[in-house]
């Protein structure tokens, strides 16, 4: 709904009257309090009244019998910055006394833009908010109906202090709750259509009929409230399908948003409704009376994505989707919030509580899985989330899981594996056999039914896996794959995407519904028993988004097509489908052909996403003939009537020309194609359009010409007439070239109306403010004041105007009409969205290109709220007094147009109503039926709406579709041909193909002319050459004669050698591509077999032996074996953890002497340097005490060598019961098996530990038998094969051999040659390797093979043979090649041999003449030679061939034992796999038995070393007891003799010594840290005092603190017995079940050969037939039985002898002992009277020899004589600074008296001088008797001077007193500037 709806709809409630709110309370209606208008926020509870008159207020204001849960406070904000894991606190209801007021509630729905609709559909409630100030009369009903909680508060409430503080508490405030019995009102919560006010448009305009379509791409978008309703959503509305009935009821949204998610209560009572929008609500509905019953607030910003109810429906937990992904779970009845998180931050899809744990729940969704938990912290109820870590295996979106038992979680994956969560952590990803995925695609759903777990697929199966071998999977390699089989399946369907499945009982019997993604709710029996029924599919809709829809001209029928590849036939009065036809492309356009085309309104044309029209027919087929074998069932069919490709692209538009005689055809190739309609449509031809085409329209018939309007997505729009059939030469192109065209290429003025507009409305308002000035001047004159002038206000700056602004992109086209001749309208998205355009064709067209044109339209309408919702379609009804406009937001408006023309004016009203999804439910067409009854709308929502327009509802009843009827001889007709390949050529491109076949075929007719004429030339020539021939020698002509350039063959070389290099770069993908084959092949079949079957036969016999056929054995058995060795080593570490573990007891007790000793080493370490410190001052002092400190410590270290020996010693001291272990070992190994044989048959047979069987070791077993076998058989095979090449070798040298015996015999008669033996040929099975191996010869005849073939030139199959056929076969040389180092090495010795003989050439050279004696000699000579040499060669060919069948008879009698232990192995490796599948059977209760064990066994070891540490710790703090003890004896004497005698505060100081202070605990010390470093000294003292009383603590309060107290070690020692009984109890069980193992075991078969005389169970001399009772046992074990008896009897002997010895020598042990002891006593009573005669008492020995000087008092005595020789050496430093500033006084005081007596000196002289002066005054006449200048300047001078040495005397002087002073500084006296005059 729009946003100014509200905002109309309160102004008008303000304007209604108090009657008409009273007459709705006398209704019975709830008051509707919407949102304020000011503010927009929500009131909190609405009401309704049951007592209407009495209980109202004077403000019309009523409180209801219910009051429902507020929304959240208004300011309170939910901040994820916290802490993303945690949630927020549960927030308090604010039905609570605490708020202060009351209020009224709101409407219940969330949107504040739908007015309510009252008992006059006009008529609107007054908008008002609850003063709380005022008094109500309804108070004390509503606090009757409210029900309070009780005083105990609900901790979530008390906790909630993180987000918004509490206000301050009020005196009894009770909480209250909502009642059990309290419903709103569905009228008032129900979204309204918008009505624009005073518009006079009736609010029930139009109204929905029946809903076509099913969101089926839309998650868990169906469930069940019981076995006949179904429940889903579909745009706005929520349907209830009746599957009996078919009918529809419908739910509208609140908040007119959407509805984002659905679920189902547990009990099908109720059912959750999650919608979207702003802040939007979740409703909850009871059924079946779907009332709405609770209305839950602020769990998300938009729209919620998931919901889910718990296991008993007390919490719903809801998700949000973006921007927030909010997690909310809900106590829903009291509509509050319990705890709130941020869920993720990308796509949530999921959200379950766990069935088991409630506190648990699972989140899913974009990459991720997250684990929560509801965990109490100390500031409440929180939720705690893990994110799941995928680890190796690949991130991957989740979408179905399923929460198991025991916490565990298996999800699905997006390649088709089950992965099993654990601890957050991937433990398990499950597959099928060979490592196939379990779905071909993602796991949708996952349901854990009855013991059984149900996945859902991707691919369309459902497959069913055993639950208990799932929960109990691990991992058993690297891989984390795990491979299993299904239980069952079953494949619903092809082209099937399950999505989620929902489980219901109809009459005791579980029926499965699904939902199909590709478009389609199935019913399922998943019982999977002989009587299972096949899936049945209920309904069919459109997968994803419908791209276009037609309505019928005739009839009530209308036609879709979406990109599922089909068409549909709906009838919308009947409410029903009626026929689909499927198609291999999808639909992107569609149009129903005007009644002009067809009368009977039964064609259609539908345009494919491939560029393909088709023609359709639709009719009834009840019309038809009816013909054998032919059911006429359906009320309609549709059949193919023609098929044609006009475009390469999907197309997007369809328009049939207003006469019916042209259909015009838009695509995204950017062309149009125009067809002539006639029976069959015939190609006019097309044009070019600047860009893709987005819709076609003809002009209507008030046009005087026909003419097309051609709308581009690029904001282009052009204007051509209709072409006409015939008039373009479609010769060679259908292109039309001269088609008059008009171009509009539109320019955005959108910024350039809003500045005029800003312009406006700035003047307007200075206009106004003028006005109100003149106004207020005008009151004041009249009232008779005058008014002052007031100075000119400087001009406001203004704000600058809005910039002209036009996108570089224009803004898409989205649809557009004629509205007269040239001129059209146009809505724009993008930018320019907001207005309708009215625009026309500029006159000048050919004078600018289309691309540079800018046009821009002439007029522009705003369109209200449309800037960010664009109109997508338009349409009008026949009358043209309706406009019908597709919002991009799925709302539906409608503008009654009171003229056929537009105006802003008649744009200002409009009907309005969201019913298509909000968010992806843009609506794709609208249309009105033939008579304008009917509204149909589709939506790229998947669906589809019908709605009356104004008019009744039984019309609909009488009303009824028709289909049309069919042509005459329908039924006689053929199908049309389709076209299935989306590869086909378009109309053009054909005939474009046929123009460049027949230029081709004219081409090559051309081109075998010219052969011919060659042919011709060719023949004339060899008539030539066989003439020049026949010539005489010397006068035929030379061939290179007959060349007349040889240019021209160099020329043809090059062109061949071209020729074939193109070849070969043609061929080279198909050579590569077989190389690569071959390699594969290879690498499957070849590489992984090790040796292949060699069957090597003898020579001279018949006798052969062949190798073993043996693959490859994996790396792994390799490594299992190694394994299985190495685990070996491992248990027998294992053995020493007990040891370690014992030695660490040991080690701990020992801590406390070891403390000591590190403390001593301290010490130790510590006076080295303080003797080096004492060094330097002591002298012979200080050595003397490093001497003494280094004796004690040298006796020190003595004795505690000794203390230590002696612990060591006492310790190795057995106790009286003690046992060696060997002895005790070997007595158990005795007793249980030394002198009995024990068998396995046996009822009390033990297993032993090392003899215990599992599935793991079994495996080791096989792993290694199998490895031993291969190993065999590959030696085996190495020794046959060595025999191979020997015989090859052999062959060759006997190659040799014969090659000179013959060349021997050659010189013999005949009658002396004996027979050449035969040479023996090697069997091609002892070479199978040659079969994949090729020569040169092979080579040629796969040459010739593939000329015949393909029967092509000689030069080019050469080399294209070479070049497919050189690829990965070795190039195999010839036996010889193969061979002949091996034939060298053995034929050398007779090359040696045969060396010596002459050659025989030179024998047969001699010419024939009479030999002489000498040569008859000599050729006798050579003659016994050749025969000898003819003997020993055939002799050694023989030698060679006896040789050969005598190793292959040896090797031959090897392989046949090898056969017989490979047999025994085989029938072993079977007893051992059986056996490995019934331990597999054992293994999961054996591991469950073997951990108890391993659990108690470590239980009893770890407390039985807890207990030995309990004890060595009381041995050490014993120790320490004793030690405190002694330091307290020595205290109290020193306290005593410190007191000394008659002290009278005696008894005091001995109260304060003994007194127990309290002791203060470590972290009130550590807490009051700074407070006693701020103290004073007095508190200083208190805590010294209390620190020593507290170390004079008694010894039992330290033992108690420190140590277990011995209740608790008796606790654990009983504990120790307690888990010992049950260790034992879990042995015997562990023990009987092995020994039932062991019995199971024993009942397989074991195949032991045997031989006759190995039998010894013979009765009468005979073998007996029945031999069940014999025993199969070893002849070794046999005789050691036997021996084993004499060796025990020998054994026995010697042990009599043994214990006799023993026992002598342990008597004289026990004297030696007594006489040691009594020894001990004398030297101890010695020692002691010699201590008494020298110390006069019994001393310590040992601290006599450790006594030394006393450290401490000879530190400090060397720290006082270290500060005594520093502070000498200052005083001696200033005494010498003292002498220099004496010195320096005697010397200023030196200078001061010559300066005195320089003075006096001068005094005297001046005495004379004045006397002298006097005298010569009185001598002078009366003349000079005055004074003269000179004199009186001269006195001047020495009175100064005088002064100035009187100061100078002065400074000296206090110079003096500074001096005689140590501390004083002297400054230099200050002098007056000398006087110049003075000086001179």
């Amino acid at each position: 709904m729009e946003a100014e709806g509200p905002r109309d709809a309160s102004e008008k409630e303000e304007e209604d009257s108090e009657e008409s709110r009273q007459q709705d309370l006398e209704d019975g209606e709830k008051s509707d309090i919407s949102k304020d208008p000011e503010t927009e926020k929500p009131n909190e509870f609405s009401t309704e009244g049951k007592e209407e008159s009495e209980k109202e207020s004077t403000e019309g204001t009523i409180l209801g019998d219910n009051l429902s849960q507020p929304d959240l406070a208004d300011g309170e904000k939910f901040d994820i910055s916290k802490d993303p894991e945690t949630e927020l606190d549960a927030e308090k209801p604010n039905v609570s006394a605490t708020e202060g007021e009351m209020e009224v509630p709101e409407n219940g729905s969330s949107d504040e833009n739908k007015p309510r609709k009252g008992s006059d559909q006009e008529d609107q409630a007054d908008v008002e908010k609850f003063d709380s100030s005022k008094d109500y009369a309804g108070e004390q009903d509503a606090e009757k109906i409210l029900e309070p909680l009780g005083e105990e508060e609900d901790e979530e409430q008390e906790e909630d202090t993180e987000k918004s503080p509490e206000p301050e508490k009020k005196p009894e405030k009770l909480e209250r709750k909502i009642s059990e019995t309290f419903f709103y009102n569905y009228e008032d919560l129900c979204s309204q259509p918008f009505v624009t006010s005073d518009s006079g448009i009736p609010i029930n305009l139009l109204t929905l009929i029946h809903s076509f379509g099913y969101d089926c791409t839309k998650s868990a978008n169906l469930q069940l409230l019981d076995s006949q309703t179904l429940l889903y959503v579909a745009g706005n509305q929520l349907v209830l399908l009746d599957l009996k009935t078919k009918y529809q009821s419908y739910l509208r949204s609140s908040s007119g948003g959407g509805i984002g998610i659905i679920t189902v209560h547990p009990s099908k009572q109720y059912f959750a409704v999650g919608e979207k929008g702003w802040k939007p609500n979740i409703i909850i509905y009871e059924y079946p009376s779907l009332k709405p019953y609770r209305i839950l607030r602020g769990g998300t910003e938009e729209a919620y994505a998931f919901a889910d109810f718990n296991h008993y429906g007390t919490l719903l937990a809801s998700v949000g989707s973006s921007p927030d992904y909010m997690l909310t779970i809900w106590d829903w009845k009291q509509e509050k919030i319990v705890l709130r998180s941020k869920a993720f931050s990308q796509d949530v899809y999921k959200v379950t509580f766990s069935p088991e744990n409630e506190e648990q729940l699972t989140t899913s969704g974009a990459g991720h899985i997250k684990f929560w938990k509801m965990a109490h912290t100390f500031t409440g109820l929180k939720l705690q989330g893990a994110l799941g870590r995928f680890g190796k295996t690949a991130v991957t979106d989740i979408v179905g899981y399923v929460e198991l038992p025991d916490g565990k979680v298996i999800s699905g994956s997006e390649w088709g594996n089950l992965l099993l969560w654990e601890g957050g952590l991937i433990k398990v990803e499950l597959c099928r056999t060979g490592h196939r995925p379990c779905h071909n695609g993602p796991v949708n759903q996952l349901v854990l039914d009855e013991g059984e777990l149900v996945t859902v697929g991707g691919d369309g199966y459902i497959r069913v896996w055993d639950f208990e071998t799932i929960d109990a999977a691990d991992s058993v390699d690297d891989t984390g794959l795990l491979e299993m089989e299904h239980m069952n399946e079953l494949l619903v369907g092809k082209n099937v995407n399950l999505s989620s499945i929902m489980k219901i009982h109809d009459l005791g019997q579980p029926i499965w519904y699904a939902q199909d993604s590709n478009g389609a709710i199935w019913k399922l029996d998943l019982s999977f028993s002989n009587v299972t029924h096949d899936p049945e599919c209920l309904f069919t809709f459109h997968s994803g988004k419908i791209e276009a829809m037609g309505v019928s001209p005739v009839t009530y029928l209308m036609a879709t097509t979406a990109l599922d590849h089909s068409v549909r036939i709906y009838d919308f009065i009947g409410n029903c489908q009626l026929t689909e036809i499927k198609f291999k492309q999808g639909g992107t356009a569609l149009t129903w052909a005007p009644r002009v085309v067809n009368p009977k309104g039964g064609l259609i044309a539908v345009g494919f996403e491939d560029g393909v029209v088709r023609i359709i027919e639709v009719y009834d087929p009840r019309g038809l003939a009816i013909v054998a074998g032919r059911t006429n069932v359906g009320n309609a069919e549709m059949r193919l009537k023609q098929a044609f490709k006009p475009h390469t692209a999907a197309v997007t538009a369809l328009a049939y020309e207003r006469n019916g005689e042209v259909i015009a055809t838009g695509s995204k190739d950017k062309t149009v194609f125009f067809f002539a309609v006639e029976d069959k449509y015939e190609p006019i031809g097309y044009i070019c359009v600047p860009g893709p085409v987005q819709a076609l329209q003809w002009s209507p018939p008030s046009h005087a010409e026909s003419m097309l309007l051609v709308l581009c997505e690029n904001g282009f729009a052009l204007q051509v007439p209709a072409p006409i059939l015939g008039e373009q030469d479609t010769v060679s192109t259908y292109e039309i070239k001269d088609l008059p065209t008009q171009y509009f290429h539109f320019c955005s003025i959108k910024s350039r109306i809003k500045r005029e507009e800003e312009i406006e409305r700035r003047e307007k308002k200075k206009q106004e403010e003028e006005k109100a000035r003149l106004a207020w001047i005008k009151k004041q004159q009249d009232m008779g004041l005058e008014i002052e002038e007031e100075p000119e206000a400087e001009p406001k700056k203004e704000e600058p105007l809005p910039p002209i602004y036009v996108p570089q992109e224009p803004s898409p086209i989205v649809c557009g009409f004629y509205s007269a001749p040239g001129k059209f309208w146009l809505s724009l998205g993008g930018y320019d969205s907001g207005y309708l355009y009215h625009c026309a064709f500029s006159p000048i067209q050919h004078q600018i290109s289309p691309e540079s044109r800018q046009d821009e339209p002439f007029e522009a309408i705003p369109m209200e709220n449309t800037d960010d919702n664009p109109i997508q379609r338009i349409s009008f009804c026949t009358s043209k007094l309706l406009m019908f406009c597709g919002m991009k937001d799925g709302a539906v408006r409608v503008y009654p147009l009171q003229d056929k023309d537009l105006s802003a004016d008649m744009m200002n009203g409009y009907w309005s109503f969201n019913m298509h999804d909000n968010d992806y439910g843009q609506i794709q067409a609208i249309y009105s039926s033939y008579d304008d009854r009917f509204l149909v709308t589709c939506g790229a929502d998947s669906n589809i709406f019908t709605f009356n327009i104004l008019s009744p509802e039984d019309i609909q009843r009488e009303l009824k579709a028709k289909v049309p009827s069919p042509r005459v001889n329908l039924e006689k007709e053929k199908t049309a041909e389709d076209i299935e390949d989306p590869s086909a050529y378009s109309i053009e491109n054909a005939k474009q193909k046929k123009e460049y076949d027949q230029i081709m075929k004219a081409a090559e007719d051309k081109k075998n002319k010219k052969r011919q004429e060659l042919i011709i030339l060719r023949h004339e020539f060899h008539h030539l050459l066989q003439r020049n021939m026949e010539l005489p020698k010397h006068m035929q002509l030379h061939r290179e004669e007959f060349e007349m350039d040889h240019r021209i063959r160099e020329e043809m070389d090059r062109q061949t050698a071209q020729r074939i290099q193109l070849v070969q770069k043609e061929l080279a993908w198909d050579q590569e591509k077989h190389r690569i084959g071959l390699q594969k092949l290879q690498s499957r079949f070849r590489d992984t077999l090790e040796f292949d079957t060699v069957v090597v036969h003898a020579i001279g016999s018949n006798h052969q032996i062949s190798t073993y056929r043996l693959l490859a054995i994996s790396e792994r058995y390799y490594k299992a074996r190694k394994q299985s060795q190495t685990g070996k080593r491992r248990t027998s570490k294992l053995g020493k953890e007990a040891e370690q573990r014992r030695e660490s007891q040991k080690e701990t007790s020992q801590a406390a002497g070891v403390s000591e000793e590190a403390m001593e080493a301290d010490k130790l370490k510590k006076r080295p340097q303080l003797q080096g410190a004492i060094g330097r001052f002591g002298g012979n002092r200080l050595e003397q005490i490093r001497k003494n400190m280094e004796k004690a410590d040298r006796a020190k270290a003595k004795i505690m060598q000794r203390r230590k020996e002696w612990d060591e010693l006492y310790k190795s001291k057995p106790s009286d019961n003690y046992e060696n272990p060997k002895d005790v070992q070997d007595i158990k190994e005795a007793q249980e098996n030394m002198g009995d044989f024990k068998l396995k048959t046996a009822t009390n047979y033990k297993i032993p530990e090392h003899m215990r069987m599992n599935a793991e070791k079994k495996k080791v077993q096989l792993r290694s038998l199998e490895v031993a076998v291969h190993e065999k058989k590959l030696t085996m095979n190495k020794w046959i094969i060595s025999l191979r090449d020997l015989k090859v070798a052999i062959i060759e040298e006997i190659i040799c051999l014969v090659q000179e015996l013959k060349s021997i015999q050659s010189a013999l008669d005949a009658s002396e040659q004996l027979p050449i033996p035969p040479i023996p040929q090697l069997h091609p099975e002892e070479t199978p390797e040659k079969k994949f191996q090729y020569d040169k010869n092979i080579l040629l005849k796969f040459k010739q093979e593939q000329e015949n073939k393909q029967r092509l030139s000689e030069q080019v199959e050469d080399n294209a043979s070479f070049a497919v056929f050189g690829g990965k076969f070795l190039h195999a040389p010839s036996l010889k090649e193969i061979d002949s180092p091996s034939r060298g090495s053995s034929v050398r010795s007779m090359r040696i041999t045969s060396s010596v003989t002459p050659m025989q050439p030179k024998v047969f050279e001699i010419e024939k003449a009479e030999p002489t004696e000498m040569e008859l000699e000599i050729l006798k000579r050579e003659k016994i030679r050749n025969i000898y040499l003819q003997e020993t060669l055939i002799k050694r060919i023989n030698e060679l061939v006896v040789t050969f069948d005598a190793e292959l008879h040896l090797l031959r009698h090897q392989k046949l034992k090898l056969d017989t232990q490979m047999k025994c192995a085989d029938l072993r490796h079977i007893t051992w796999f059986e056996e490995l599948l019934l331990l597999k059977n054992f293994e999961k209760h054996e591991d469950t038995l073997q951990e108890r064990v391993n659990n108690l066994s470590n239980e009893v070891e770890e407390m039985q070393w807890k207990l030995d540490n309990y004890l060595s710790q009381m041995e050490d703090k014993k120790y320490e007891i004793a030690k405190l003890q002694e330091r307290e004896k020595a205290l109290y004497a020193t306290f005593q003799a410190s007191l000394g005698e008659n002290n009278k505060f005696a008894s005091f100081l001995t109260k304060v010594l003994k007194k127990k202070i309290k002791r203060v605990k470590k972290k009130d010390v550590e807490g009051d840290r700074d407070e006693e470093e701020d103290s004073d000294e007095e508190s200083d003292d208190e805590s010294s005092l209390e620190s020593d009383e507290e170390d004079s603590g008694s010894d039992d309060e330290v033992f108690d603190d420190s140590v277990c107290p011995k209740s608790n070690m008796w606790l654990a020692s009983l504990q120790v017995k307690v888990v010992e009984a049950s260790l034992d109890t879990a042995e015997g069980e562990l023990e009987a079940f092995q020994r039932e193992k062991q019995q199971r075991l024993n009942e397989l078969h074991v195949v032991v050969p045997l031989k006759l005389h190995q039998v010894e169970y013979v009765v009468n001399g005979e073998l007996p037939t029945d031999l069940s009772q014999t025993l199969v046992f070893t002849n070794q074990s046999l005789e050691y039985l036997q021996q084993r008896i004499m060796v025990l009897q020998h054994e026995k002997l010697d042990q009599r002898e043994l214990y006799k010895q023993a026992r002598q020598q342990h008597k004289q042990l026990i004297r030696d002992r007594r006489e040691i002891e009594i020894r001990i006593e004398r030297l101890e009573e010695n020692c002691n009277q010699l201590m008494l005669m020298k110390f006069g008492r019994v001393v310590d020995l040992e601290a006599l020899q450790t006594l030394s000087v006393n450290i401490n008092l000879e530190e400090l005595k060397m720290k006082m004589m270290e500060k005594e020789h520093i502070q000498a050496q200052e005083l001696k430093n200033w005494e010498e600074k003292i002498f220099e500033l004496r010195q320096r006084l005697m010397m200023l005081m030196k200078e001061n008296t010559s300066k005195l007596q320089q003075l006096n000196s001068f005094c005297i002289e001046k005495q004379r001088l004045g006397m002298k002066l006097d005298a010569l005054q009185n001598n002078l006449g009366a003349e000079f008797q005055g004074p003269r200048k000179a004199e009186i300047q001269e006195r001047e001078r020495l009175i100064t001077l005088v002064q100035l040495q009187a100061q100078e005397a002065e400074v000296l002087k206090e110079e003096i007193t500074l001096l005689s002073r140590k501390d004083g500084r002297i400054f230099p006296p200050p002098q007056p500037p000398p006087d110049t005059k003075i000086l001179n």
